[in-house]
């Protein structure tokens, strides 16, 4: 692990952050709760979502940015080695997480990002009937809610999260935003519900306010709480008609770091914002009696973009390509009443996961929905625990490629500038790809282009 830069203390991004005030508002409600209430009722689900975010940009993953509270949850919980999206950018992601479905199978087949400046794409979303784990567990009588991003669907009431399962709404819709203000391209697209808003201050403290006060308002009740930050993704110029892509950061977070690579240098400043926020988040969830029955999940949405200052690590590939870079990301599991802190998982596991997995928690009734998931709760709670090989299936644009135990096969249309179109890898051996088997197991790399081909073929 690279030796850590200069951190940024709590107490200093509390006081530029203006929360304190907050903070000490949710502890003095604290004080009067009975800590035995949280017990009583069916756990509480925060997933922490990161944008862009690679497995080369957390210290507990051997990155070189500080990052002690998402850390905690390693320490406290469970690390994942070999943890999945089901698309290397957003949208199709996000549409997987929410539903348990491949993005294939969305009603406008919603594989690539939602673009505000495309026409068509004001009428494509999540449509109503696309059932989400929000739903779901709404229906069980959990409080539930979407801070952050959401980026499905933009050009109609319909898409909204409210339309989706979620109470409340507190974020915004394209795929980015200016970090300061809350725009896309000098386009109001910044909600509270339903209604458009006018805010100040960094996006990243923004949603961690509201993250806080969401866990304040309905700590006497069952809750599932998306945060869906927007960093470290670059931020969109606040120009009419610019498309500027830049990357943003207070320049006191920025001060930090003075690497010779600048574009690393503001990334790393927005991880850290990131960082202090989960740290606030967690010391809320602390505050408040609510961590023992507490699944926090910590992931992102895809791998990173290195033109951007991300870093995938050793992993070979990048955001929108269908190598480990693109889709293999970080995930951090922490829930003290159930599982034991310091452990490992390496066994393959996706975010298609999530819908089985929360309608479990919640104590839902079997799903009418067929999902491509699992219910991850025996495995989270024993990683140990025998459970049945599965196979992962990727579709991307004129890529496609499959996981089958130790397997991964890969077919390229030309990626990274190469005539192969097939490939073959054992990862348990060779996780960063670099050693192509396809001339070596023709007959292994034969089998599992059947069997991806068929399972495209029934898309």
């Amino acid at each position: 692990m690279s030796p850590p830069c200069q951190k940024i203390s709590r107490r200093d991004f509390v006081r530029r952050a203006g929360t304190a005030a907050l903070g000490a508002a949710a502890a003095s409600l604290a004080c009067s709760e009975n800590p035995s209430a949280a017990a009583e009722q069916p756990p509480n689900i925060l997933l922490i979502n990161a944008d862009d975010l690679g497995m080369g940009d957390l210290s507990c993953y051997g990155g070189e940015i500080p990052t002690p509270n998402i850390d905690s949850l390693a320490r406290q919980g469970l690390l994942f080695t070999d943890f999945y999206v089901s698309a290397p950018v957003c949208t199709p992601s996000r549409f997987s997480q929410l539903t348990g479905l491949m993005p294939q199978r969305s009603r406008h087949n919603l594989t690539t990002p939602l673009m505000p400046t495309s026409p068509q794409d004001a009428e494509r979303g999540l449509e109503p009937g696309e059932k989400t784990i929000a739903q779901v567990l709404r229906e069980s009588f959990y409080a539930t809610g979407l801070i952050g991003k959401w980026h499905l669907g933009h050009g109609n009431s319909r898409f909204l999260p409210t339309r989706h399962g979620f109470d409340y709404f507190y974020g915004f819709t394209p795929g980015c935003i200016d970090f300061f203000t809350h725009r896309y391209r000098g386009e109001a697209c910044f909600y509270r519900n339903e209604q458009f808003i006018e805010e100040e201050g960094y996006s990243t403290d923004l949603f961690t306010r509201e993250a806080v006060a969401f866990l304040v308002r309905n700590r006497n009740r069952p809750f599932y709480l998306n945060l869906a930050h927007n960093a470290p993704h670059y931020g969109k110029a606040n120009a009419p008609g610019a498309e500027a892509n830049v990357l943003q950061a207070p320049e006191e977070l920025i001060a930090g770091f003075d690497g010779p690579d600048a574009d690393r240098n503001i990334y790393s400043a927005m991880v850290v914002s990131l960082d202090n926020g989960v740290g606030m988040v967690l010391e809320a969830l602390e505050r408040l009696g609510l961590s023992s029955n507490t699944l926090v999940i910590f992931t992102s949405d895809n791998g990173a973009d290195p033109d951007y200052g991300g870093s995938n690590g050793a992993f070979r590939g990048e955001k929108a390509t269908l190598f480990e870079g693109g889709i293999r990301v970080p995930c951090l599991m922490r829930w003290p009443s159930a599982i034991e802190p310091g452990g490992t998982c390496s066994r393959p596991c996706s975010h298609l996961d999530f819908y089985e997995t929360f309608s479990s928690l919640g104590g839902a009734p079997e799903s009418r929905t067929k999902t491509e998931g699992l219910d991850l709760l025996p495995l989270i709670k024993d990683p140990d625990s025998e459970c049945a090989e599965r196979t992962l299936f990727w579709v991307y644009n004129s890529t496609a490629a499959i996981r089958q135990g130790k397997w991964k096969y890969l077919q390229s249309d030309g990626q990274e500038g190469g005539d192969r179109r097939q490939m073959l890898f054992d990862l348990s051996e060779d996780p960063y790809e670099e050693n192509d088997l396809a001339g070596d197991e023709t007959s292994l790399m034969e089998s599992l282009k059947a069997t991806l081909d068929n399972f495209i073929s029934v898309l």
